[in-house]
C-alpha cells in the first residue's frame, strides 16, 4: 500500500513538471472585419497570407504568430495604398494581441480543437488626399495634359500609378521611345491629411522607326508580310501604331502569335529598329459540329480548312452539312460548299471571295435542289464598317404544291455592314447591323426581275458593367419589289419562324399558308426580339426572351398578322463560346402549329 502511494505521488509530480504540448500544425480560422469599403476589403483579403496559406501550408504555433505579424505589415500597406496613412490594423490570436511577447508560448499550447480564432480589425481613420502634384523634367504639353491627376483627389496608390503610366504612354506616343517616368517617394503632410506627389520624367531623344526585321516566317512569303505590315521605316515611333500593326497581322488568321519588340537603344542613324517575331498556325485544320432543333432536326456539319494555300494568306474552306428529321422538313437535306478567299486583292483590306455551293432541301414550304456560284469583293473601310458587292448565279429545281419548276437566277448582291461588338459568339456590348440590296433576274419557268431589300441589326446593352447581365435586341425588315409572291422562285421569298426570327414557331411557318397548311412565303417581313441574358457563377447562364414576327404575301412590312413566341434558355460557357439550349412556345399559335420548339447549338441565338 505504501509503494502504491509513493507511485501516485511521483506521477503527480511528473505531470506538473512536463509542459503541455499544443497541436502541430495548429488549425485556425480567420475573420477580417469589414471596413465599409468593398474594394479595400477585397484587397485586404487577397493580401493575407493567413488566408492564402491556411490550407496549403499549415504551420505550428510559433510560425503561426510570425505569419500573423507579417500580415499586419501587409494590411498596413494595403490601407496606405487606399490613402489611409494613419490607419491601424489589429490582429488577435485566441483573444491575445500579436504584440503580446508571450503569444508564441500561448499559441504553442493550444489544442487542435477548437481551432485557434484569428481576428483582424481595422481603423482606417481619415483618408488622405493629393496635395501638390508636379512633374519634374521637360515634357510635351499634350503629354502633360494626359496625367489627369488633380490636387484634392483621394490619395489612392492605384490612381497615382495609373497616372504615371498615362504620362509615360503619352510621351512615348509623341515619338520618344526611350522615355521614362519615375515616381519619387511621396511626401506626407499629416497635419493637412495630404500627400505630395512628384513625377520625375525624362523624354530622351525623339526617334523614327528604323529597320524592321521579321522572324519566324515559314510558309508565309516575306514580301506579302511586309506589304501587309502597317509599319514602315522612317515613320515616327508610336506604340499605338505598333500595336495596331500587330493586331492587323493577327487578323490574317495565319499566325497564332505576333510580337513586335522595339530595340532597347537607337541605331547609328538615330532610329529605333523593330523586330517582328511571328509564330505560324498549322496550315490545315478540321472541325466538326452538331445542332438540333425540333423543327429542323439534327444538323451535322464538318469542315476542312487551309489557312495559307499559296503563301499569301489565301484560304480554302471545304464545308458540308447534312440535315436529318424535324417537323419542318420532309426528308434528307444537305449543303456542300467550296470557298476560296484571296486577301488584299488589288488593294489593301480588300478580299476576293469565290463560293461554289451544292444544296438540297426537303422542307414543308418547298423542295429544292440547286447549284450556286458567287463571286464577292469584300472591303473593310474602317474598324467597324465594311461592304461587299458581287455576282451571284443559281441553277435550281424547286417543287411547291406538287409543281416543279426550273429557275436560273442572276443577282448582284450589294451589302453594307457595321459591327462594333466585342465578341463573335457572345457579345455583351456594341451594335451589329447590315443593309443589303440584291437586284435579281429570274430566267426560265416564270421570268421576273425583282429587287430584294433587307436590313437587320442587333444591339447589346451591358446593364451590369461586367458582362454578366445583358439585354440583347434584334430587328429585321425586308421587302421584295418588282414581282408578286407567285412570280418569285419559292426560295427567294421571305419566311419567318425558327431560331433566326420567331422562336416557338417551326421554321418558315409564320405567314400566309396554302389550304393544306404549308407556308407560301411573302414579299415583306418584319421581326424583332428582346432577350435578357444572366450569367450565373463562372460557367452557367440563363436567358429569357420574347420574339415577334410577320410575313405578308404582297403587302408592306409591318402589315401582316404578328406571331409572338416566348421562352427561356440555358447557357454553358466554354472557351469557344456558349452552348445554347432554348425552349419556346407560341403565344398565339397558328392552326396546325407545334406546341413548343427546342433549339440546341453553339453560340448565342444572335
Amino acid at each position: 500500500m505504501r509503494r502504491v502511494t509513493l507511485l501516485l505521488i511521483l506521477a503527480a509530480i511528473l505531470s506538473r513538471s512536463v509542459p503541455t504540448l499544443g497541436a502541430d500544425p495548429q488549425p485556425y480560422s480567420v475573420t477580417l472585419k469589414p471596413t465599409g469599403n468593398k474594394a479595400m476589403d477585397s484587397a485586404l483579403h487577397d493580401a493575407s497570407s493567413l488566408i492564402s496559406l491556411q490550407e496549403k501550408a499549415p504551420v505550428g504555433g510559433f510560425a503561426l504568430v510570425e505569419r500573423a505579424r507579417q500580415d499586419a505589415d501587409r494590411f498596413q500597406t494595403v490601407l496606405r495604398s487606399f490613402g489611409y496613412y494613419a490607419a491601424k490594423a489589429d490582429i488577435t490570436i485566441a483573444g491575445h494581441p500579436i504584440t503580446d511577447p508571450t503569444l508564441p508560448e500561448i499559441v504553442g499550447q493550444l489544442p487542435a480543437e477548437p481551432k485557434a480564432e484569428i481576428t483582424a480589425s481595422f481603423a482606417p481613420g481619415t483618408q488622405f488626399h493629393l496635395g501638390d502634384v508636379s512633374i519634374k523634367g521637360a515634357v510635351p504639353t499634350d503629354a502633360r495634359d494626359k496625367l489627369d491627376l488633380a490636387s484634392g483627389a483621394p490619395a489612392v496608390a492605384a490612381d497615382v500609378l495609373a497616372a504615371r503610366d498615362r504620362l509615360l504612354d503619352a510621351i512615348r506616343e509623341d515619338g520618344y521611345p526611350l522615355a521614362r517616368v519615375d515616381l519619387q517617394p511621396v511626401t506626407l503632410r499629416p497635419t493637412d491629411n495630404a500627400v505630395d506627389v512628384v513625377f520625375d520624367a525624362a523624354t530622351g531623344p525623339r526617334a523614327d522607326i528604323g529597320p524592321i526585321q521579321i522572324d519566324g516566317l515559314e510558309a508565309m512569303h516575306e514580301d506579302f508580310a511586309r506589304r501587309r505590315l502597317l509599319l514602315h521605316p522612317g515613320e515616327q515611333f508610336s506604340p499605338s501604331a505598333i500595336d495596331a500593326a500587330r493586331q492587323d497581322l493577327m487578323s490574317l488568321g495565319v499566325f497564332s502569335q505576333v510580337r513586335m519588340e522595339p530595340a532597347g537603344q537607337l541605331d547609328a542613324q538615330g532610329n529605333l529598329p523593330i523586330t517582328v517575331t511571328v509564330t505560324e498556325r498549322k496550315l490545315r485544320s478540321v472541325d466538326v459540329g452538331a445542332a438540333y432543333s425540333t423543327d429542323l432536326g439534327v444538323n451535322l456539319n464538318a469542315g476542312w480548312h487551309h489557312r495559307n494555300l499559296f503563301g499569301n494568306a489565301e484560304q480554302l474552306n471545304l464545308t458540308g452539312a447534312v440535315n436529318l428529321g424535324g417537323t419542318a422538313v420532309n426528308g434528307l437535306g444537305y449543303r456542300f460548299n467550296t470557298q476560296f478567299i484571296k486577301p488584299d486583292f488589288l488593294a489593301r483590306d480588300q478580299q476576293l471571295e469565290l463560293d461554289l455551293t451544292a444544296l438540297k432541301q426537303n422542307l414543308k414550304a418547298y423542295n429544292q435542289t440547286g447549284f450556286i456560284e458567287q463571286a464577292m469583293l469584300n472591303r473593310k473601310f474602317s474598324p467597324h464598317w465594311s461592304g461587299s458587292v458581287g455576282l451571284l448565279g443559281e441553277q435550281e429545281e424547286v417543287t411547291q404544291q406538287g409543281a416543279t419548276t426550273r429557275y436560273n437566277l442572276l443577282g448582284v448582291p450589294i451589302v453594307a455592314r457595321y459591327d462594333s461588338t466585342n465578341s463573335q459568339f457572345d457579345p455583351t456590348e456594341g451594335i451589329r447591323a447590315s443593309i443589303g440590296l440584291t437586284p435579281t433576274e429570274s430566267f426560265g419557268g416564270r421570268s421576273a426581275t425583282f429587287f430584294v431589300m433587307q436590313a437587320s441589326g442587333s444591339t447589346y446593352i451591358d446593364v451590369s458593367g461586367a458582362g454578366r447581365s445583358v439585354v440583347a435586341l434584334r430587328g429585321l425588315v425586308g421587302k421584295i419589289a418588282g414581282a408578286n409572291v407567285f412570280s418569285l422562285p419559292p426560295d427567294q421569298r421571305f419566311y419567318a419562324g425558327g431560331s433566326a426570327t420567331v422562336r416557338g414557331y417551326r421554321y418558315q411557318s409564320v405567314g400566309p399558308q396554302f389550304p393544306d397548311g404549308n407556308p407560301t412565303g411573302g414579299t415583306a417581313i418584319s421581326a424583332g426580339t428582346i432577350e435578357f441574358r444572366q450569367r450565373i457563377f463562372d460557367s452557367y447562364g440563363v436567358v429569357g426572351f420574347i420574339d415577334a414576327g410577320q410575313v405578308t404575301d404582297n403587302g408592306a412590312p409591318f402589315t401582316g398578322t404578328w406571331r409572338v413566341g416566348a421562352g427561356v434558355g440555358f447557357r454553358y460557357y466554354t472557351s469557344i463560346g456558349p452552348i445554347r439550349a432554348d425552349i419556346a412556345v407560341p403565344l398565339n399559335k397558328q392552326p396546325g402549329g407545334d406546341r413548343f420548339e427546342l433549339y440546341l447549338g453553339l453560340g448565342q441565338a444572335f
